[in-house]
């Protein structure tokens, strides 16, 4: 449950995420801000806010898993298919695979939900 989540993760991860501000609050004023390690703290420290969010709501993960794990089949098959050739086709992909990973996000089977939109919707 996403309150059970939330104070497990208060328990756990909230000292954990405590020392690691503490850290970089520390190299902030230690480190050459332009060095690669000071452009690390100096982001980390600008998306704070970001990452620590999850922490408040038991509902939200700590990761973006799941938009990756939807783009990935995207992503690799992108330089295989040719009608992605021209803009327009690479257009076409990515709205043909926005609907087909809205379809599964809400629990559609992919190939019916096309078929009823194909079906459906004016032409």
């Amino acid at each position: 449950a996403p309150e059970q989540i939330k104070a497990l993760r208060a328990e756990k991860s909230s000292p954990i995420l405590d020392k690691l501000k503490a850290l970089l609050d520390a190299r902030v004023a230690t480190t050459p801000p332009k060095s690669l390690l000071g452009k690390a703290v100096s982001y980390a420290l600008k998306q704070w806010d970001r990452l620590v969010v999850y922490l408040e709501d038991g509902r939200l993960r700590p990761d973006n898993n799941l938009a990756e794990n939807a783009i990935r089949p995207f992503a690799v098959g992108r330089k295989n298919w040719l009608f992605s050739g021209h803009p327009r086709g690479a257009d076409a992909s990515a709205t043909l695979y926005t609907l087909i990973e809205t379809a599964k996000a809400n629990g559609l089977e992919p190939y019916r939900y096309l078929r009823y939109l194909f079906e459906h919707l004016p032409a």
